[in-house]
């Protein structure tokens, strides 16, 4: 993952130092940190001035992925940063040969068909998503589930 600039702000891979400034943004956005630290290798932050003004992330699950973590500091939203940073993770995603990609949400089932995401039902999830915290519990029942296909297949 590389280094690149955005509408005044830095992607970047996100660094075992960013985890409390994450956390931190996530509790503001009213987003669920469960898996996070675990999944962290995998984020890409968003960064002005040092400091971090946005974050995505993937949690890795063999062949899928659940599209994660979403959120941008209120002062940096309408400005193209939450698309820079979900585009970059998606690219990440193809990168590493992800099938499919998934995701949770309560607020954003307009946002993200723009990406190529759809709603689905829960019971075509594969298990390895389905075992995830997000699923599990961190997220609610009534959560929308949408699903982005990949161009490339791989195994574990």
């Amino acid at each position: 993952m590389s280094t690149t600039t955005t509408p005044g702000a830095m992607l970047r891979p996100a660094a075992p130092d960013d985890l409390a400034a994450i956390e931190a943004l996530l509790i503001a956005s009213q987003l669920p940190l469960d898996g996070v630290a675990h999944a962290l290798p995998a984020f890409v932050v968003a960064e002005h001035e040092g400091t971090l003004v946005g974050v995505a992330g993937l949690e890795l699950c063999c062949d899928n992925a659940l599209l994660r973590s979403v959120a941008v500091a209120p002062e940096w939203r309408s400005r193209g940063l939450g698309r820079e940073l979900v585009t970059r993770v998606i690219a990440n995603a193809e990168a590493r040969g992800i099938h499919a990609l998934y995701l949770l949400t309560t607020t954003a089932e307009r946002y993200f068909p723009s990406f190529g995401f759809a709603t689905v039902a829960r019971d075509v999830v594969p298990a390895d998503i389905r075992a995830t915290g997000e699923f599990q519990g961190a997220c609610p029942a009534s959560a929308t589930v949408m699903a982005r296909p990949l161009a490339r297949e791989r195994g574990c």
